[in-house]
């Protein structure tokens, strides 16, 4: 057996690290101090604002904002798997919709999605979970590899959980909130719209409907205008190698390659550098004076920096995916009876419930 595909075994035996936690400083595009847009969330049932806010928490030096949250950075580290360089190391499955392609690696609550469980591979899906439930994670590792690191729930079905061992958030601090507004100027005047199009802006019903259509000027109310960071803007990345050396098969050594493929994709999406286009108005990129950090962190609360090499991580995920043996690629077409299928025994389920 090659060194190579031994480099990181103590990490997954039993008294290894805890978890590695790595901190990517970032900046605005444009430089810092600059504006940037978080993203908006629907507020409290309970709240009597209801229109979306930004999540910030606590005042001035001590305020945090949150950027892009653990489900948004997993739905953008997944698909890292689908360029050419990485795509061999994960099965490729598809599910042809009509006369388009929808992946796996893209579908939103992956093995668990609704589309993915619309297909031929439900059984084989259901299987997968519960041989994960009673020990064996080996039928997911073959079927979808990453719903092993960035997480899945079956929620439609089995309702067995799959903890993410990865995740990774973008928070933003010292923040400032800030405003903004604007005016429309339609390109005819109120009296060039009563004289051509025969309309009444007297009228309310008329003048909504001009307005809609964008024939009168239009004032926009004050709304977000996004935040001003004055301090630090962190992506931290938590890989948890103490969920990780929970996973199981139906013996050590095939336990062993499943651990090893598994960690091989998570160093691979936790390490990636990729682009920081979260949103319309978050564009943003490395600090450049500021090194990005990676920490071995132990039980007993020691923590020691450690580095990543992109190539060496590249060669070990080659030979730990090389050693397990990637699932196959499939394409599999969607079942718009399936699918109904699957509403239909909600809504049985539904209704037993309620009586």
């Amino acid at each position: 057996m090659s060194e190579l595909l031994l480099r990181f075994d103590t990490w997954l035996q039993n008294g290894g690290p805890s978890a590695i936690v790595i901190k990517e400083f970032l900046e605005p595009a444009a430089g810092q101090g600059a504006v940037i847009f978080p993203p908006t969330f629907a507020p409290d049932e309970e709240s009597k604002d209801k229109k979306a806010q930004y999540v910030i928490d606590g005042e001035k030096e001590n305020s945090s904002c949150l950027i892009d949250t653990v489900g948004a950075q997993a739905n953008r580290l997944e698909p890292i798997f689908l360029k050419p360089f990485y795509r061999d190391w994960v099965p490729q499955i598809n599910v042809l919709i009509g006369d388009r392609s929808v992946s796996i690696l893209e579908a939103g609550h992956r093995a668990g999605d609704a589309v993915v469980r619309s297909t031929e591979l439900q059984p084989k899906i259901r299987d997968a979970f519960k041989a994960y439930d009673a020990g064996d994670a080996e039928p997911m590792a073959k079927l979808a590899p990453t719903s092993l690191v960035f997480g899945a729930w079956d929620s439609r079905d089995t309702q067995i959980k799959m903890p993410r061992l990865l995740e990774s958030s973008i928070r933003a601090y010292n923040v400032e909130r800030l405003r903004r507004s604007a005016q429309y100027f339609a390109a005819l005047t109120p009296d060039e719209v009563v004289e051509s199009l025969e309309m009444n802006t007297s009228d309310k019903a008329q003048k909504d409907a001009l307005s809609t259509e964008g024939f009168l000027d239009s004032p926009a109310g004050v709304t977000h205008g996004g935040i001003r960071v004055n301090g630090d803007i962190v992506r931290t990345t938590i890989l948890n190698l103490t969920a990780l050396r929970s996973i199981g098969s139906q013996t050590e050594d095939r336990a062993l390659a499943v651990r090893r493929y598994i960690l091989a994709l998570a160093l691979i999406a936790a390490a990636a550098q990729d682009d920081f286009f979260l949103r319309q108005g978050c564009l943003l990129v490395q600090d450049a004076s500021r090194p990005f950090e990676a920490t071995i962190v132990h039980r007993n609360g020691k923590r020691e920096q450690t580095e990543f090499d992109q190539s060496a991580l590249e060669k070990f995920a080659a030979a730990a995916a090389l050693a397990f043996g990637v699932g196959a690629s499939q394409n599999v077409k969607f079942d718009p009876a399936a699918a109904k299928a699957l509403m239909d025994k909600r809504a049985e389920k539904k209704q037993k419930k309620t009586k």
